[in-house]
């Protein structure tokens, strides 16, 4: 009983991220001089396309960062969000990587950092922490699939729901996220006029209603109706790659 107390000790004195949270103590122990943790403001840019990809960033506790990928018309489009399940720049990388999509901070908040060279040195020395990076990897590559498929095949309306029940289940806040207008139609990949009139439908449905820079959930069951099943093939694979990292879990620390 005593080991066990112990262990979740540690484990909780670590910064609030699921993934780090996973780690053994010894893999972790490999990380933790190099680590440091510090607040990122929502919109704070990490990479533009083509950055040397230095440092690793955890969002930890509510902080969010996204992937938006840029296109020739001027519009960027948010491709995945990211929580503390996971982590972004230089998951599996070796030496020089250039960023491809700009990536930013989504909703503020605390963010664990490592630099990428001290990251590699860690993995050199340890088989599962290794490990446990490539199937993060694996992970965030299912839900840059999933997206993909989704922005193909199902309506503004199921995605608007699946975004919202993303971002709750990744902040913790199961009454609202803040999300303006604009910042919806950037997940969604189109106009704020139009993604202002998706909100009013939810609205007079009852499911959801607005309150400057937030939307608030008034009808859970009627919000998961409406969203396709995205969110929950991600979650899970998740679940059968990396248990108890997925934001709706407890992080686990067995490897």
């Amino acid at each position: 009983m005593d080991a066990r107390i112990s262990k979740a000790n540690e484990v909780s004195s670590r910064p609030a991220n699921n993934l780090l949270r996973r780690l053994s103590a010894a893999d972790y122990a490999l990380l933790a001089p190099h680590v440091s943790v510090d607040d990122a403001a929502a919109g704070d840019l990490l990479y533009s396309p083509g950055d040397n990809v230095q440092v690793v960033h955890f969002p930890c506790g509510p902080s969010l960062a996204t992937f938006l990928v840029p296109n020739e018309d001027g519009r960027d489009v948010e491709t995945i969000l990211v929580g503390r399940e996971g982590a972004v720049g230089g998951i599996v990388s070796e030496g020089f990587l250039p960023a491809y999509t700009r990536i930013c901070v989504k909703f503020g908040g605390p963010f664990a950092r490592i630099h990428v060279a001290k990251l590699e040195a860690a993995k050199a020395r340890s088989p599962s922490l290794r490990n446990i990076f490539a199937r993060y990897a694996d992970c965030m590559l299912a839900q840059i699939f999933q997206s993909t498929a989704c922005n193909a095949i199902h309506s503004i309306e199921q995605r608007t729901a699946k975004w919202i029940i993303a971002a709750m289940e990744r902040t913790g806040d199961e009454s609202s996220v803040p999300l303006t207008h604009e910042q919806l139609a950037t997940l969604l990949g189109v106009g704020r006029s139009y993604a202002s009139r998706v909100l009013q439908s939810f609205k007079a449905e009852g499911v959801l209603d607005t309150r400057r820079g937030s939307i608030l959930v008034r009808n859970h069951d009627g919000l998961r109706m409406r969203a396709c099943l995205c969110n929950d093939a991600v979650k899970m694979h998740f679940e059968e790659v990396l248990r108890g990292v997925y934001p709706t879990e407890e992080a686990s620390t067995a490897s």
